[in-house]
């Protein structure tokens, strides 16, 4: 679904992918972790085709990323954004956005209609539909994101750090509407600040220091605690031997 080799990128002139290697099977759930400026949602917008590599290279679907089209294959749903930035629209208008690649300019047909009624009651905001944007909470706007990346049933994923200031209600719907889809055959490529809710459903975690991947595997063992909000790296809290680091805390660029 996503091979990513030697992958480097800068952002206003700095470097922030330094040679990331990353792949994506179908059907897997894969979680990019790491600290803040590890180069997480870096590698998640050069998926995308958001941020341009300086070198390496990017197929999706087993297509080089420069011939790539179609992107109705894919969902997206960005970082801390509000649904309608700004421009006034009701939760309906903004899911039904996420049908135009497949439809183009075309007017929604049944079927599309169908579709965007099927992502808002995935989300649980079908009773929100013809609400303005503006009156939603932080949480409902991500629910409306989602169910707007949803809207074109895409075969992949892409989720940049989905849970961020949604709160406990929010997190469980959105994890649940995650664990429907997976259950559906989805494959998803998410960036995580921390497990939490989503622990359960991760098949894989990929983390980054510094631009490169420095782990890849089995989620880190160590997340009881570390789920909660507001702890702000994966790390045990105990040295392997005195004198030395463990190796969690290297994973998060710890001293």
């Amino acid at each position: 679904m996503v091979s990513l080799r030697g992958a480097t990128a800068s952002l206003g002139g700095r470097p922030v992918l330094r040679g990331v290697d990353l792949t994506v099977h179908r059907g897997e759930v894969v979680a990019l972790l790491g600290g803040n400026g590890s180069g997480k949602s870096t590698t998640i917008r050069a998926v995308v085709g958001q941020v341009p590599l300086t070198t390496g290279e990017l197929e999706l679907f087993g297509t080089p990323s420069r011939r790539f089209r179609q992107w109705r294959r894919i969902g997206y749903v960005p970082q801390r954004t509000t649904a309608a930035s700004g421009v006034p629209a009701t939760v309906r208008e903004v899911v039904s956005t996420g049908r135009l690649s497949r439809t183009g300019l075309r007017p929604l047909g049944r079927a599309d209609r169908a579709a965007v009624t099927w992502a808002l009651e995935l989300v649980g905001m079908a009773n929100r539909a013809d609400d303005s944007v503006n009156a939603l909470s932080g949480g409902q706007h991500q629910r409306v994101l989602i169910a707007r990346a949803l809207a074109s049933d895409p075969e992949l994923l892409i989720m940049d750090e989905p849970m961020a200031g949604v709160d406990l209600a929010s997190q469980q719907v959105l994890a649940d509407t995650l664990r429907q889809r997976v259950a559906a055959g989805t494959t998803v490529l998410l960036v995580l600040h921390e497990l939490g809710a989503l622990e359960s459903l991760i098949d894989r975690a990929v983390v980054l220091r510094d631009g490169l991947v420095v782990h890849e595997g089995a989620p880190p063992a160590a997340t009881g605690p570390h789920a909660l909000p507001g702890h702000d790296h994966v790390h045990p809290h105990a040295t392997t031997e005195p004198g030395r680091t463990g190796f969690l805390d290297t994973w998060a660029g710890q001293p």
